[in-house]
């Protein structure tokens, strides 16, 4: 039997000599086929095959080592530190610093290096968190919408229409209310009251009390009507009625006025003769009330003064009024049944001029 052994140790001289005489027709380096391999296109993008780097990372080391480049120079180009850079390739992202510019800083060192576009937008896709589905519950009916959006604006308006409104109504009402008895206009001729018929049996001893107490109270009544409260002419705020309502019955009850009354000192003169009840109001240059407050029917006054003067009479229809003993013609001075003038003093001089 013939056995068959191998040398393990080693080989036969004459299995070396078999190959001696033949010399290798490729290299080492294409007897082992590379893990990646990369290439470069004519307008310098580098294609590369990634066979053991599987992640985003590991393709950017590959392009920069395939171009040449170092981590430095990288650096310096596109002016950003290596230790950003190393993360990049390593693929930490974790400890980089501000993650809002991961995505511009994967794309531009991307793009450096020469890695395709479309695997940067895939790594930055992959990276950005998806936003949760919006899932629908329920809807709302367009009515039920307007509803909801202006029933509080009506609550408010109406609560304050409430509130509001009767408050202003009853402020304007009180302040009417309270101001009414105290209007009255000057334009309109008083009413001369009558007293209503006494029985026939009392009329003697009715006239003889009268008479008699009539005559001692003159003064005091002609005193009383010209201390009354000064009021305003044309539109202004007059006394109560029950002072008011007085005013005629002692104008009715005092006897005749004397012929006149003079009021001032100087050498020029003013007159009035008052057929009617009247509001007069006569002021001096320096301020100075010569008269102010209502005159009653049949009141004849002179006022006296050396400068000029502003008048105002009120419920003038009728009235006389002269200056140095001049008539004046109310009709040009007055307005609304009021007349109003200035007595003016020129060259030793008084006459009316409007005001």
């Amino acid at each position: 039997m013939t056995s068959v052994s191998s040398n393990q140790p080693g080989r036969d001289e004459s299995e070396q000599d078999l190959f001696a005489g033949i010399e290798p027709s490729i290299s080492k380096e294409d007897a082992v086929e590379p893990q990646n391999h990369a290439s470069a296109e004519d307008n310098g993008r580098v294609l590369i095959d990634h066979v053991s780097e599987g992640s985003f990372g590991g393709r950017l080391r590959a392009a920069r080592e395939a171009r040449g480049y170092t981590i430095d120079a990288c650096g310096q180009a596109l002016r950003l530190p290596t230790r950003l850079l190393r993360q990049l390739e390593a693929g930490d992202y974790a400890g980089i610093d501000y993650q809002v510019y991961l995505a511009g800083y994967l794309g531009k060192y991307g793009r450096h290096v020469g890695v395709d576009e479309a695997a940067i937008q895939a790594e930055v896709a992959r990276l950005s968190p998806r936003q949760p589905d919006l899932v629908v519950t329920g809807g709302v009916s367009h009515s039920r919408y307007l509803l909801e959006r202006y029933v509080t604006a009506a609550t408010y308006v109406v609560l304050t229409a409430v509130i509001v409104v009767p408050m202003v109504w009853l402020g304007v009402r009180g302040t009417l209310d309270r101001d009414m008895p105290r209007l009255a206009p000057l334009d309109a001729t008083p009413v001369a009251q009558q007293d209503a018929p006494a029985p026939a049996g009392t009329s003697a001893a009715l006239a003889s009390a009268v008479a008699t107490a009539v005559a001692p109270a003159a003064p005091v009544v002609e005193q009383h009507v010209e201390d009354q409260q000064p009021v305003l002419a044309s539109m202004a705020m007059f006394p109560p009625l029950g002072n008011a309502s007085k005013a005629p019955l002692a104008s009715a009850v005092a006897p005749a006025q004397p012929a006149a009354t003079e009021n001032g000192q100087g050498a020029h003169s003013l007159s009035l003769n008052l057929p009617s009840a009247s509001w007069v109001e006569v002021t001096a240059a320096d301020g100075s009330r010569l008269e102010y407050g209502i005159l009653p029917a049949g009141t004849q006054k002179s006022y006296r003064s050396d400068s000029p003067l502003d008048v105002r009479i009120g419920n003038a229809q009728g009235a006389q009024v002269s200056v140095d003993g001049e008539p004046v013609q109310l009709e040009s001075f007055r307005r609304a049944n009021v007349a109003r003038f200035h007595v003016d003093i020129r060259d030793g001089k008084a006459s009316p001029v409007a005001n």
